[in-house]
């Protein structure tokens, strides 16, 4: 959750009710992912009617995809579901996810969204360009229109927690691991309250975490170029030689001016797509933490007895 005060009260108020009655014990973990309002304050007052509730406060926004590692780590369920406080993702259909879980064996049930109506023709377009550049660059197991909301088994969630990435980007780490799976569809609603968390610069970012942090083609592109370059240089130079052969008088200044352009901005390019991996190495060489959490509800961080089924929501 991340400045959720206003959604709160309407996800509790849908989401107890399903795991109440799912007839399983439970626990949900609320990750508040550096909140500026009120969101942890509500949380803690609603705890106090609901033992079950348990919050993770981060001590700074880190962003969805690490608050939701923080939400993974915390859990400690035999079955794992991730769901934003926004209610897009309707709690109803967790009670489907696990009954498909425990009848097909599986140990990951993803929600796909088969109506998106609600969301702008903007957002379709976009989301549908991001999966159809993830099937071809990172593999055809990525799912069409699969986003955070999944349940997961115990043996799913140690995988992840056991990954040394520093920049998971879950729609595409999970399916990657092989685990077999299963998918339930739903509609996707309307934000219940507040703004989106979601703009187009995060949305940006996130392909970019994708590109960079599953496939090399940023490289071969960068390769592609640097032979493109290569090629252009040659056939100025013959250009060139054949001028001087001729005795024709070339003033220069336009072919220079081009090719400086055109090969500083293939270089740009180039050192760009390198950064991107560079700064990932960077960043795994300092090992820091990906979070700091600045309080957690639950005292006994060594117990393991919830059973069935927890929630790691952001």
């Amino acid at each position: 959750m991340f400045n959720e005060r206003e959604a709160v009260d309407h996800f509790v108020a849908r989401l107890r009710p399903v795991l109440d009655g799912l007839g399983v014990t439970y626990e949900v973990v609320a990750v508040d992912d550096g909140s500026r309002d009120a969101t942890v304050a509500r949380l803690i007052e609603l705890r106090r009617d609901w033992s079950e509730l348990r919050v993770v406060a981060l001590r700074r926004n880190v962003g969805h995809q690490t608050a939701l590692a923080a939400g993974l780590r915390s859990a400690r369920g035999e079955y794992v579901v991730s769901i934003d406080a926004d209610l897009q993702d309707p709690p109803e259909v967790i009670g489907e996810m696990l009954t498909v879980a425990r009848e097909q064996k599986v140990d990951v049930v993803y929600g796909v969204r088969s109506d998106r109506s609600t969301d702008t023709s903007f957002k379709r377009n976009t989301a549908g360009a991001y999966y159809w550049m993830m099937r071809r660059l990172v593999g055809p197991w990525v799912s069409d229109n699969a986003g955070d909301f999944r349940l997961m088994s115990r043996a799913v969630v140690d995988v992840l927690n056991a990954l040394p990435e520093q920049r998971p980007v879950y729609r595409l780490v999970v399916p990657s691991l092989g685990f077999v799976s299963a998918e339930v569809p739903y509609v996707r609603a309307e934000r219940v309250a507040g703004e989106t968390k979601y703009p187009l610069s995060k949305m940006i970012k996130l392909t970019v975490d994708s590109v960079t942090s599953f496939s090399a083609a940023p490289l071969k592109i960068a390769t592609w170029l640097g032979l493109l370059s290569f090629v252009l240089c040659v056939l100025l130079i013959v250009g060139g030689l054949i001028a001087w052969g001729f005795g024709a008088v070339v003033p220069g200044w336009t072919s220079l001016y081009v090719a400086v352009l055109l090969l500083g901005g293939i270089q740009l390019i180039c050192l760009g797509l390198l950064g991107e991996y560079v700064g990932r190495l960077y960043a795994a060489a300092q090992n820091r933490p990906q979070f700091l959490v600045a309080f957690d509800t639950d005292d006994s961080q060594s117990s393991h007895g919830v059973e069935s089924v927890e929630l790691a929501g952001r």
